[in-house]
């Protein structure tokens, strides 16, 4: 299965919503997990993670994880080439490296990342940019350039993205 996470921030609250689909075609959800958490701190810059992963992990306890499974998360894996992690390498140590963890930013990060894949989907010429822990990024360009939809955010993903600002 596939956990594609966001999360919105309200005034009071935080609305975690985690869209699940068996393969990266799908053009809609198998299972929609939600949750309300209390409000993270204030966005820190250069540390994201520290306001969205509490809201991740709560929420993955509803989720029976298992270990070919795969998570995205909006956003980054890695940040840079001399090791900087982002929510999305946070994540993967948090779960004890059991899990592999895509990243799918739409901003580019300004720091160079080698790993880092570009991937411009149907006629956009903005790319998204992708990294990974427990997975090649190489193995992941494919599956999120066939990830159903016609423009440069999938589908799943748009959707999720309108999901957490429904609460």
């Amino acid at each position: 299965m596939i956990y594609a996470f966001d999360t919105y921030y309200y005034p009071d609250f935080a609305y975690t919503v985690c869209l699940a689909f068996e393969s990266w075609t799908d053009e809609k959800e198998t299972f929609i997990f939600t949750e309300k958490t209390a409000v993270a701190p204030a966005y820190e810059s250069g540390a994201f993670y520290k306001r969205e992963l509490p809201c991740i992990l709560s929420l993955l306890e509803k989720i029976d994880l298992k270990p070919e499974d795969v998570i995205v998360v909006d956003g980054y894996v890695t940040l840079d080439d001399n090791g900087k992690t982002g929510l999305g390498g946070y994540l993967y140590e948090a779960l004890k490296n059991q899990v592999p963890v895509v990243g799918i930013a739409k901003n580019e990060f300004a720091a160079p990342d080698s790993k880092r894949k570009a991937i411009c989907r149907g006629e956009s010429k903005t790319p998204l940019f992708l990294t990974t822990a427990g997975t090649e990024p190489e193995s992941m360009v494919g599956n999120i350039k066939d990830m159903h939809g016609n423009f440069r955010i999938p589908s799943l993903l748009k959707r999720l993205d309108q999901l957490t600002r429904l609460a």
